[in-house]
């Protein structure tokens, strides 16, 4: 049997000390290699704490964080991080922003100068592939903050990480710009396949995206039930306009609900 790719083992993590806020408590999961699960739960369950921890962002408190076989003990080289807001740097065209990682991140740093062309091409087809061609000159401001997000993931993924943590990477957005941002991302993992945890509010977001679901309790936080999404790729927006996929939509808002009473039960 495969081990999972991440794996998070009785996982707590506490803020300020031994009488500071107790974040997580507990947290478990596995993730395995290549799959796309969307973590859900009441606002501040611990969702956010949890990617930091599995990136080595922050050490927990209690537990193991194993990601790729290795226990996690300090950032990851192999993850890609992209937020809610894009935080694209004013100076740097788009795709010196986009290249922004291989100027950092081993081995690519190491062959940078002497492989640069090879990496700009790679930078220009992931702007391609996002719908981004053409404005490889731009600056951010020059561009609007749907693109913007677009530019960020091709920043995400150009070192080419095996696992991809998203965090309400499109909560800023309009309605019809993240449904946009939805079916680009889904390309993305379709062409690249990284292992991807996305956090979200956005329910509607985290079943149409995600091979699971799992949901968080209230804090402190762990998971405390999974659904799995049983839509084949390539999904349509069509879709979530349908009986079923509202179905599954309103079951995890009731398990959310349930959540935030400390009621929860498992969702099958």
């Amino acid at each position: 049997m495969t081990p999972p790719f991440v794996q998070i083992d009785g996982v707590a993590m506490r803020y300020g000390g031994v009488e500071g806020t107790l974040a997580l408590r507990q947290a478990s999961l596995d993730v395995a290699d290549g799959e796309f699960v969307a973590v859900v739960g009441p606002s501040g369950c611990g969702k956010s704490t949890l990617m930091r921890l599995v990136t080595g962002l922050w050490p927990p408190t209690e537990g193991t964080v194993i990601v790729d076989g290795r226990e996690v003990d300090g950032p990851l080289s192999i993850a890609g991080m992209a937020f809610q807001n894009p935080t694209l740097l004013p100076w740097r065209n788009i795709l010196d922003n986009v290249m922004l990682p291989l100027e950092v991140v081993q081995p690519h740093r190491r062959l940078l100068r002497a492989q640069r062309g090879m990496y700009e091409r790679k930078a220009r087809d992931l702007l391609k592939l996002v719908g981004l061609e053409g404005f490889e000159a731009k600056f951010p401001w020059q561009l609007s903050g749907g693109m913007q997000q677009r530019a960020s993931l091709c920043r995400t993924l150009v070192h080419d990480p095996r696992l991809l943590m998203l965090d309400e990477p499109f909560g800023a957005l309009d309605v019809f710009t993240r449904e946009d941002l939805w079916d680009v991302m889904q390309a993305v993992w379709l062409a690249k396949k990284p292992t991807v945890i996305l956090v979200t509010h956005d329910l509607k977001e985290a079943v149409y995206l995600a091979d699971r679901v799992l949901i968080m309790s209230s804090r402190p936080g762990r998971i405390i039930a999974e659904r799995r999404v049983p839509y084949p790729r390539p999904r349509r927006l069509e879709q979530t306009y349908e009986a079923a996929f509202q179905a599954i939509v309103h079951e995890l808002r009731d398990q959310i609900a349930e959540a935030r009473r400390g009621e929860a039960t498992d969702v099958r």
